[in-house]
C-alpha cells in the first residue's frame, strides 16, 4: 500500500488534524474545535491529536491488534500522559478517527465521527463515515448558518452550539468522538473488505471532504482524479480555492472560513 499524506491549516491558528501513512497503515485525525470553551486541559487539541496519532501507530503496528482495541489502548495511553488535567471535563480534548490497515489480503476500516473514508472499487465509489453529529442540535445549527462568518453573532451562536454538543458528547443520546475514555472505541463504525475489491482509498478530515459533501462542487470520481494527478495538496488546494469564492459562508454556511484539511490517499499495484 502506497500512502500519500498533507495536512494544511485551515488559517492562522494551530493546526488540529493530523495525519499519518505507513505500508499497512493510513490515519487522518481531526481535533474538535474548543469555540474559546475551557477544556480543563492546558496541553491544547494539537498536543492531543498527536499524542493520540503516535499511540494509535504503535499500537496498529501488530498485525493482530484489532482497530478498535489499538483505538482504546490509545486512548488510554493518551490519558494517562496528563493524568493532572481534568479529563472528566465535558470539553476536554477530543477528535475524529479515521483508520484503514491492510491485513492479511483485506481492508480493515474504523471511523469514528464524521471524518470519511472513500474506497474506489471496481465500479463504484463506498462512502464509509458515521454523521450521528448530524442527527443533533438542529436548531442550534441553524441559528449558526444564519450568520456570515467572523461575525460577533457566528461566534456567538458557535459557542452555544459548542456548549450544548458537550453534553451529548459520549453519550447515547448524542455522538461518539475520541476524547480521554477509551469506551469510545467500542462505538466505532468498523468493517473488512477484500484488499482485491479496491483501487484506491482516501481517508479525509471534513476540511477536506467538504468539497463533496458540503459545497457539492467535486464527485468523489473528480475527487480521485485529482488526487492520482496532484495528491493531496492539490486536492487541499482546490478546497481553499473554493472557499475563496465564499469568504463569509453565506453561499456555503460554516463554522469557519477555512477548516483544517488532511488527507491520506491509498493506493496498490
Amino acid at each position: 500500500m502506497r500512502v500519500a499524506i498533507d495536512t494544511q491549516p485551515g488559517g492562522a491558528a494551530p493546526n488540529e488534524d493530523w495525519v499519518a501513512g505507513t505500508p499497512t497503515l493510513a490515519v487522518v485525525l481531526d481535533g474538535l474545535s474548543t469555540a474559546g470553551l475551557d477544556t480543563g486541559c492546558r496541553h491544547g487539541v494539537p498536543w492531543y491529536v498527536g499524542r493520540l496519532g503516535s499511540q494509535l501507530v504503535a499500537a496498529l503496528a501488530d498485525p493482530e491488534t484489532t482497530l478498535t482495541a489499538g483505538l482504546a489502548s490509545a486512548l488510554e495511553g493518551v490519558a494517562a500522559l496528563h493524568p493532572e488535567c481534568d479529563l472528566g471535563n465535558p470539553g476536554t480534548p477530543s477528535a475524529t478517527v479515521a483508520i484503514l490497515r491492510q491485513r492479511e489480503g483485506s481492508l480493515d476500516h474504523l471511523v469514528l465521527a464524521d471524518s470519511p473514508i472513500v474506497l474506489e472499487g471496481h465500479q463504484c465509489f463506498s462512502v464509509i463515515t458515521d454523521l450521528r453529529v448530524d442527527q443533533i442540535l438542529p436548531d442550534l445549527k441553524a441559528e449558526v448558518a444564519q450568520h456570515p462568518t467572523h461575525t460577533a453573532e457566528h461566534k456567538e451562536a458557535l459557542r452555544n452550539l459548542v456548549l450544548a454538543q458537550r453534553e451529548t458528547r459520549n453519550t447515547a443520546a448524542g455522538y461518539w468522538i475520541a476524547a480521554a475514555s477509551p469506551e469510545a472505541a467500542e462505538h466505532a463504525v468498523t468493517g473488512r473488505v477484500p484488499a482485491a475489491d479496491v483501487r484506491a482509498a482516501a481517508l479525509l478530515s471534513d476540511g477536506a471532504a467538504c468539497l463533496v459533501t458540503d459545497y457539492a462542487q467535486s464527485t468523489w470520481p473528480e475527487v480521485f482524479a485529482t488526487l492520482r494527478a496532484g495528491g493531496p495538496r492539490e486536492l487541499i488546494d482546490t478546497v481553499r480555492k473554493v472557499e475563496a469564492t465564499d469568504p463569509r459562508g453565506q453561499r456555503w454556511p460554516r463554522y469557519k472560513s477555512g477548516d483544517d484539511a488532511s488527507v491520506a490517499f491509498c493506493q496498490w499495484g
